[in-house]
């Protein structure tokens, strides 16, 4: 497996594959792997002849308030990771070779990204925008995983594709759980043991919804106040936002005919986490 820092090398790289035609799989990542970032890359092997992982952590997308600084960093321990599932290629480069002196062009994904996690954290989606643009042009890749539990940045990126006329095919991958429910995050090294329990608390009020909507419960009012009294119940949960959308194109709705987007973000202690499911009246 090959860790490369430059767009120079990268764009080497790319186009030696592509003179020998083979299809390149991007899965952009932060960094801090676990086996949701694994599971990306497993799908991707199975359908790519050549899997990219890029490990950058954007400082574009993230507020003054927020966790830069802290955000895990363990480039041996990610790339040992990597190379486990198969990956060829780990894209590296530092914050000044993506944003050089005088960098100025930014994405902005307009509608969609000023509600949920845009409406707390302005600016977050232009800075996700804008560097999966870049890796994109960058790597050049056939297609690009993403996992559905940042559903909100799944439908921003696939509104970008769409609207800029972009040849690649992103696939979203279903949220990988630990055993007891909770999301895979990298934020998940945040928590202490007593908030890791109080956490679950997130899934556990998405599994509600998910037997309130079996039951025949439609009203998405109704639904979102059942959802909220749970967080609330736990004493450690902050509850930044419980919101029930249509899907994908997230639009306030207050009955759920067909598909419907749930999804929270919810404070434990000072570690901000997030979650969804998708809920279906047939």
């Amino acid at each position: 497996m090959k860790i490369i820092e430059t767009i120079k090398e990268m764009r080497e790289f790319v186009t030696e594959a592509q003179r020998q035609g083979q299809s390149i799989g991007l899965v952009p990542t932060m960094g801090s792997l676990h086996e949701g970032h694994l599971t990306l890359m497993q799908r991707a092997k199975q359908v790519c002849d050549i899997v990219v992982t890029s490990i950058f952590i954007n400082p574009t997308q993230f507020g003054p308030n927020e966790d830069f600084a802290k955000y895990p960093r363990d480039l041996t321990g990610d790339s040992k990771k990597a190379a486990s599932v198969g990956v060829e290629v780990i894209f590296h480069p530092q914050a000044a070779e993506m944003y050089p002196e005088g960098y100025s062009s930014f994405i902005e994904v307009e509608g969609i990204t000023g509600k949920l996690c845009g409406l707390s954290r302005p600016g977050h989606f232009r800075g996700v925008a804008t560097v999966v643009n870049k890796l994109f042009n960058i790597v050049q890749p056939n297609m690009a995983f993403f996992g559905q539990k940042d559903a909100q940045q799944v439908l921003v990126l696939q509104r970008m594709v769409a609207d800029l006329n972009m040849n690649i095919t992103l696939e979203v991958v279903p949220i990988v759980r630990e055993a007891d429910g909770l999301a895979m995050s990298s934020r998940n090294a945040f928590l202490s043991a007593e908030e890791r329990r109080a956490a679950l608390v997130l899934s556990r009020s998405l599994k509600l919804a998910e037997e309130l909507v079996a039951q025949g419960e439609d009203n998405a009012l109704k639904i979102r106040s059942q959802v909220m009294a749970e967080i609330q119940a736990e004493e450690l949960a902050d509850c930044e936002y419980v919101e029930v959308y249509n899907y994908p194109l997230l639009q306030g709705i207050t009955a759920i005919t067909g598909k419907a987007l749930l999804a929270l973000a919810v404070r434990i202690g000072k570690t901000r986490l997030i979650d969804n499911t998708i809920l279906e009246v047939k």
